[in-house]
């Protein structure tokens, strides 16, 4: 009986082709591969994301000597509301596409009306399920960054007023860093968010899931090496 289950599994993914895998595995490599690029601060041309580590440092240094701290605290809220807002469309998106995946006789009537090959529904179950995976890992990451931008909300509430204590120093880079980690953290949600996005392609076929794959490639790879804020950031400063 555990043979002919494989059997039929197998048969029933049977309209999935070579191009789909490769366009899968090209989706997959690319999504991890541009994050490892972006965040790599070993290079001679930094992104729009590592470029704002150092002032992210220098904001949490000026923290020290900055009293009252309400504009400090202020930055952090409007950070933490905007990990929020995405972690909850996410958890809507993850229900609708839940939602989905029982009720796939709408994509059939969708693939029929565009003269589309018929596909069994246990193939557009797994293309969905491929689009919520991405979205689950966008949901993870915008949870732990809100929460990493409450540590650095506590640690921030910890640094002594005075330049000259000791640990004024040492928590200001602490909170610096945690400020960093978080907003790593949410720079990998949107872009795990863009290529979900992105993946929505592969509802139609193989070839349109590359083709969207490279234009989610050349949206992320443009922010953040080619775009006017890259620019303003690399000017000048004396």
């Amino acid at each position: 009986m555990e043979q002919a289950f494989t059997f039929d599994a197998i048969a029933m993914i049977a309209p999935l082709t070579t191009l789909d895998y490769i366009a899968v595995g090209f989706f997959w490599v690319s999504w991890w591969l541009v994050g490892r690029i972006i965040e790599s601060s070993q290079t001679r041309h930094p992104s729009t994301t590592a470029l704002m580590r150092s002032y992210r440092m220098d904001w949490l240094r000026h923290v020290i000597t900055r009293d009252p701290r309400v504009f400090d605290a202020m930055i952090t809220v409007s950070m933490r509301d905007g990990t929020a807002f995405f972690a909850s469309a996410c958890m809507i998106a993850i229900g609708g596409g839940l939602a989905l995946v029982g009720n796939t006789e709408h994509l059939t009537l969708i693939a029929e009306d565009l003269s589309l090959d018929a596909i069994p529904a246990v193939v557009w179950e797994l293309k969905i399920l491929v689009i919520l995976l991405m979205v689950t890992m966008a949901f993870l990451n915008f949870v732990w960054s809100h929460r990493v931008f409450g540590y650095c909300s506590v640690m921030m509430g910890a640094i002594p007023n005075d330049h000259d204590d000791p640990l004024a120093l040492i928590r200001a880079e602490k909170a610096a860093k945690l400020n960093i980690t978080a907003a790593r953290a949410f720079n990998r949600g949107l872009r795990s968010v863009y290529f979900a996005l992105g993946g929505l392609a592969w509802l139609v076929g193989a070839a349109p899931l590359i083709i969207a794959t490279l234009m989610t490639l050349y949206v992320i790879l443009r922010r953040e090496y080619w775009s006017n804020t890259r620019s303003i950031l690399l000017e000048p400063e004396e």
